[in-house]
């Protein structure tokens, strides 16, 4: 095998670990986002029980199953880690679902600053290699004497 046959097969691995990587941080920020509007939901749906005590509503059961409850309070418990469960009025409940909806949103644009890096990254790789065969650098310099700063001049050679 050529140092060049190599290389090419350096680069093609090296090609598909990014593939990987685009493709887990582009699931990641896809259930971020899912996450992001399900609990936004879930706050809306809070607005309906203001002022609500003693009224029927549907209460899910699991997925896709409701009973008729009638809300005796407007007092919520909520669960805030290992079973804990603790009450919380609805505008109390509500600023806890802000604060997650902030630090889902920060991991999501981290994640997302990531798959910037990723592309960056990868265009970088690609400007190498396209001029692989001269010595050119992204910078303009060249090794072979001819300005690149649009296009290799010795692809035209």
């Amino acid at each position: 095998m050529t140092n060049e046959e190599e290389n090419q097969q350096e680069l093609l691995f090296k090609f598909s670990m990014y593939e990987r990587q685009i493709r887990e941080l582009q699931q990641q920020i896809e259930a971020i986002g899912r996450g992001i509007v399900e609990i936004k939901t879930l706050s809306m749906g809070l607005d309906e029980l203001v002022g609500a005590k003693d009224k029927e509503i549907y209460a899910p059961m699991g997925k896709g199953i409701f009973v008729k409850a009638k809300l005796i309070s407007e007092e919520l418990n909520v669960d805030i880690g290992n079973g804990n469960l603790v009450k919380k009025s609805i505008p109390e409940t509500k600023q806890l679902i802000e604060e997650q909806v902030k630090k889902l949103s920060q991991v999501k644009e981290e994640l997302e600053n990531n798959l910037e890096q990723l592309g960056n990254e990868i265009t970088g790789m690609m400007n190498q290699q396209e001029h692989s065969h001269c010595g050119c650098k992204e910078d303009g310099e060249c090794n072979c004497g001819h300005n690149h700063d649009d296009e290799c001049e010795c692809e035209k050679d």
